[in-house]
Order: C-alpha cells, then structure tokens, then sequence
C-alpha cells in the first residue's frame, strides 16, 4: 500500500482524478479526519473538505502498478 498527500479543490479536478484512478483495477481510499470513502466515487469525495489536501491510499499489490498510478495521478499530489 502507498499512502500520498493529494488535493482536488474543484469539480472539474475531481472528475478528471476518479476518470484517471478508474482507469486501475485496484482498490484507492481517501483518508480526511475520521472518514474513509472509495475515491472512486465522486459522491463520496464531495461528503469530503476538498478545500484541503486529503490523504489517499493505493491498494496495489504490484510495484510497477504503483509506479504507474503514481505517475498518472501527478498533478493532483501535494508536495
């Protein structure tokens, strides 16, 4: 599992990122305060503060996965 800091403050950010993570056939949580939703479900990241960055774990059981999700997901973690 890989944890990252991401944020998605807009509408148009959060359809671009659950198209982008759907893309993948493993299983990704968004962590904010005591909440755990499927970031899979634009519905559920907008029960969410998006305002701030929002931690996501990646559920991927091979490393070269990893490697390509991270890789696509680029311009939404947080440094």
């Amino acid at each position: 599992m890989k944890s990252v800091q991401i944020l998605i403050d807009s509408i148009d950010k959060v359809k671009a990122f659950v198209n982008e993570i759907a893309k993948f056939d493993c299983d990704f949580d968004l962590i904010s305060g005591r909440y755990v939703i499927d970031a899979k479900s634009i519905m559920g990241i907008f029960s969410l503060d998006i305002s701030k960055p929002i931690e996501l774990d990646i559920h991927a059981t091979d490393e070269a996965d990893a490697a390509d999700i991270l890789n696509s997901i680029k311009p939404y973690i947080v440094d």
